[in-house]
């Protein structure tokens, strides 16, 4: 089945434009790239597989000459806020099928103002520092995890972990780890190391400092912690350096649950902050200094998360507050080429909102229905919950008798309100949503079994 390639227009060749101009050019769609700095357009032309077209994303003749009447996907993710709304609107009446925009204000996504922006003609708004700032409150409440992803309601879950020296499967092949388990409730479904990620077979053994992801039911996530030398901690009190819009929400949403203390180096912006949040500390003074922090009581704090807008700050800040004992330390890390690096240096979890804007966005070139997909910071693969589709090829016999692609794997099948591991001999059914591990050469082969 060959999978349809789409065309897709990009308005904003940013940070976060350019990072999806890279992975859907190697998915062979047909992609139009437009921004007035022709010093990024040159950039992106001489590396990526795409056209460029030099202007603002808002000139009709511009979208025209981009061939926006057959356009599948018009995606507005320039700077500001006001560019992408007005180009989507255009974008729409100027006859894309599917309009998407990147937004920086909360109002526009509560209630009532979605269906209004979706009678303008925009279908999707993204927010990435909102998606961000959701990850870390779900990782604060999943501690022993670096990252994780619920399925439908947490019927299923992919966990990472980093393996440490007290990790009991170390040198145990992925056979041996699970030979003795009755009932699966969890399955290893890729390891990364050095920088390669391995789909792994029962063969496959473990080693120290692997990035192990696990796919789990509620049942399974104790042993996954024990095995991984993890262990769940509650929080009580928390660290936020950085009064960004992520620093911001999860102080929002976090300030009745936990002690917070959040730390703002902009005078104006810290009484502004002191203004909006009740149950918080405000603290106005520089997050690099230690001997702040510690008058602050860094030692005492049960987590640390840096969301300031400089990713070297970010990456040191954590690196201090795991010296000084704190538990769990999240860093936003914008640089991409500095992920491996803040990883390498034990932070435990890196937020890249390039990287969650590129997830949200990447289901809508998929031809399959896909509820879900999830690119994972430190590789290049990708998490997916699929629904498989009444006689489609995942319907037509046991996983191991399917020709399923050699660079992903199945690790979970949701069923009604049941939810189970997935093996060989594991068979899926019509409207089954399938949670499916995959390396970017495997996306398209897969979609063809849904």
């Amino acid at each position: 089945m060959k999978i349809k390639s789409m065309r897709i227009i990009i308005g904003g060749a940013g940070e976060v434009g350019t990072h999806l101009a890279r992975i859907l050019s190697n998915e062979n769609h047909d992609i139009v790239v437009i921004d007035p700095d022709e010093d990024k357009l040159h950039s992106i032309d001489s590396s990526l597989d795409v056209m460029v077209k030099a202007g603002s994303a808002t000139s009709i003749e511009l979208l025209e000459e981009s061939g926006i009447k057959k356009a599948d996907l018009f995606i507005a993710v320039a700077n500001t806020e006001h560019t992408n709304i007005t180009a989507a609107i255009l974008g729409k009446k100027l006859g894309a099928k599917m309009t998407v925009a990147r937004i920086d204000n909360n109002e526009y996504q509560k209630g009532s103002n979605i269906e209004l922006f979706r009678s303008l003609g925009i279908d999707y708004l993204i927010y990435p520092e909102k998606i961000a700032s959701r990850e870390i409150i779900g990782l604060l409440r999943k501690t022993g995890t670096t990252e994780f992803i619920d399925f439908t309601g947490g019927m299923l879950s992919l966990f990472v972990l980093k393996l440490e020296k007290e990790a009991l499967i170390i040198n145990k092949t992925l056979q041996e780890v699970t030979q003795n388990e009755s009932t699966l409730n969890y399955r290893a479904v890729a390891i990364t190391r050095n920088g390669e990620t391995i789909i792994p077979r029962g063969d496959n053994k473990f080693e120290l400092y692997d990035t192990v992801y696990v796919v789990s039911n509620k049942a399974g996530l104790k042993d996954v912690l024990r095995y991984s030398g993890k262990q769940y901690y509650g929080i009580k009190n928390l660290m936020i350096l950085g009064g960004s819009r992520i620093g911001k929400l999860t102080a929002l949403r976090l300030e009745n649950e936990y002690q917070i203390k959040l730390i703002e180096i902009d005078k104006a912006k810290s009484i502004q902050l002191a203004d909006i949040l009740e149950n918080t500390l405000v603290i106005n003074g520089d997050g690099r200094d230690v001997d702040l922090l510690n008058s602050e009581g860094l030692q005492n704090m049960d987590a640390f998360i840096a969301v300031t807008g400089n990713s070297e700050t970010n990456i040191l800040s954590c690196q201090l507050a795991r010296k000084m004992g704190v538990k769990k330390t999240i860093a936003e890390v914008e640089n991409i080429e500095y992920i491996n690096l803040a990883e390498n240096m034990g932070i435990d979890t890196i937020i890249n909102k390039k990287l969650i804007t590129a997830s949200r966005i990447s289901r809508f070139t998929m031809s399959a229905q896909v509820s879900m997909i999830k690119c994972l910071t430190g590789t290049d693969a990708e998490a997916l919950e699929f629904i498989a589709k009444p006689g489609s090829k995942i319907t037509k016999g046991s996983l191991q008798d399917i020709n399923f692609p050699d660079d992903a794997l199945v690790g979970g099948i949701i069923r009604g309100k049941t939810s189970f591991i997935a093996t060989g001999k594991s068979r899926v059914e019509a409207n089954d949503r399938v949670v499916v591990f995959a390396l970017p050469s495997a996306i398209h082969k897969i979609e063809s079994f849904f």
